[in-house]
């Protein structure tokens, strides 16, 4: 199932996509729903970020190959890392990425997001599926001049607008064998695959349950393939996993 959150004469609905239409969802979309009748066009809807998450946790160095190019020195962690950022810098599709300091050094970050769809801690890996609505394609868009600056990740990459997710969530999504992709200006810059990722899904979910607790609608931002680099005003920059969709921003 691919759902949407959206849109339509100033009211806000989730849905679901079948072929160019937008049905409409009776309920609630983490316990129990019903598709009506009541249906738009894809083209006469706004799309929004597919969840306003509690919790926005990220994953470093989730990609062996990712790591080589931030510094050649590190090793693959022993364990998952995990940082928090602010869910106040999430936004939708279409919507700009406002570049707060445009002189940094801000990088684009394709990454496959896990959208939490029940409430859970201690996880065993076995059950994390169960906890787990689906996934949407995520940017973690990072400022590296304060990362550097800081030596630590969460203000470098909370800034408004620097968390876009969506365009959906799929449901039934195989996470352990999807192409993982950034275009900047129509040029292929990440051409990655979790099938090459360090810690899957189901790891983390149970891994990230140990340390706090899971609850409906929190994202866990997967980590990003090899080739990250820079964003600029004017770019128009499109994250894509296979199987979701592509989430497009234009950067300002």
């Amino acid at each position: 199932m691919k759902l949407a959150r959206f849109k339509v004469n100033d009211n806000t609905y989730y849905g679901q996509i079948l072929n160019n239409r937008v049905c409409v969802l009776a309920g609630n979309v983490f316990h129990k729903f019903n598709v009506t009748d009541t249906a738009y066009d894809l083209d006469d809807v706004k799309l929004l970020a597919p969840v306003l998450p509690g919790k926005v946790i990220c994953i470093g160095l989730n990609y062996a190959l990712h790591i080589g190019e931030y510094d050649k020195n590190l090793q693959i962690p022993e364990e998952p890392i995990l940082f928090m950022v602010s869910p106040t810098a999430v936004v939708g599709p279409q919507e700009p990425i406002v570049l707060a300091y445009p002189e940094h050094e801000i990088h684009y970050e394709a990454e496959l997001t896990i959208v939490i769809g029940k409430e859970g801690r201690d996880i065993p890996i076995a059950n994390a599926a169960d906890h787990i609505l689906g996934y949407t394609c995520g940017n973690d868009v990072s400022d590296r001049t304060i990362q550097k600056k800081d030596g630590q990740w969460s203000r470098a990459k909370s800034f408004h607008t620097y968390k876009p997710l969506g365009p959906y969530i799929v449901t039934d999504l195989d996470s352990n064998n999807c192409q993982v992709q950034c275009r900047v200006n129509d040029e292929l810059r990440q051409n990655g695959h979790t099938r090459d990722i360090i810690r899957n899904a189901y790891y983390l979910v149970s891994f990230i349950s140990q340390v706090m607790t899971l609850y409906p609608g929190d994202v866990i931002m997967t980590g990003t393939p090899a080739g990250v680099g820079p964003l600029a005003a004017g770019d128009i920059c499109e994250i894509e996993v296979e199987g979701i969709g592509v989430l497009r921003n234009p950067v300002k």
